[in-house]
């Protein structure tokens, strides 16, 4: 199964992962983001796009196998049920067509970061507790690693943007909704896997998301009154 599983991982991440290794941000000397001027602005939106639609991508698969692996068959439709509600529920974000369509550039940036931000604290925690599974495969934690360090680079990428755009010099990267995730006393066996399951797919319907946002402002700025 394990070697199954890492063949199609090598051939899905294969022709993505060279041109994923180039960081998102620039960095000055003092340590603080700078803006960019080796890079274009639409470069660099061309490169966040990127990283948005590959974390996608492994998201989708890794919920896939994790559900296949370790969820019965009766209990995979029961984390939309109460009790197993997505942690960035809260935060707002747009959710219909309309709203989205209406929402400035600033506001679309911003609900990327907030998204980005809020998910960077449960992917390290759900790291540690794959590692507590039987027979979690390794390629699935080590995946599970690579989306979350790919996640802060997006997060970087996309503070740099919306300071390119907007000259937003006051930004901070700062999510004070980050602590609304919580570790509790690791519960029961099944449990614990349909919280797993919840984080997952939540993650995976939230970086559709992202993608979603940023393909739209690339949308607005080539095309503004044809972007559905």
């Amino acid at each position: 199964m394990g070697r199954k599983y890492q063949g199609v991982w090598a051939l899905l991440l294969g022709p993505y992962l060279f041109t994923l290794c180039i960081p998102l941000d620039c960095t000055e000397e003092q340590g603080s983001p700078s803006r960019c001027p080796s890079i274009s602005q639409e470069k660099l939106l061309d490169r966040v796009i990127q990283h948005a639609e590959l974390i996608y991508r492994v998201s989708e698969e890794s919920c896939s196998l994790f559900e296949e692996l370790f969820v019965p068959f009766p209990f995979r439709l029961q984390r939309n049920q109460v009790g197993y509600t997505c942690i960035t529920k809260a935060l707002p974000i747009p959710s219909s067509k309309s709203e989205i369509q209406q929402i400035s550039d600033k506001w679309l940036l911003h609900s990327v970061l907030m998204l980005v931000q809020s998910w960077i604290e449960p992917l390290v925690y759900l790291q540690t507790t794959l590692d507590q599974y039987d027979n979690a495969p390794g390629m699935l934690v080590n995946k599970t690693k690579w989306v979350s360090e790919k996640l802060i680079s997006l997060e970087q990428g996309v503070v740099v943007l919306i300071k390119k755009m907007l000259d937003d010099g006051t930004l901070s990267t700062a999510n004070s909704d980050q602590g609304q995730f919580q570790y509790d006393v690791p519960p029961e066996m099944l449990e614990s896997v349909m919280r797993d399951y919840t984080l997952l797919s939540c993650f995976k319907k939230d970086a559709h998301k992202m993608e979603t946002f940023l393909k739209l402002l690339k949308c607005r700025q080539t095309d503004k009154y044809n972007c559905a």
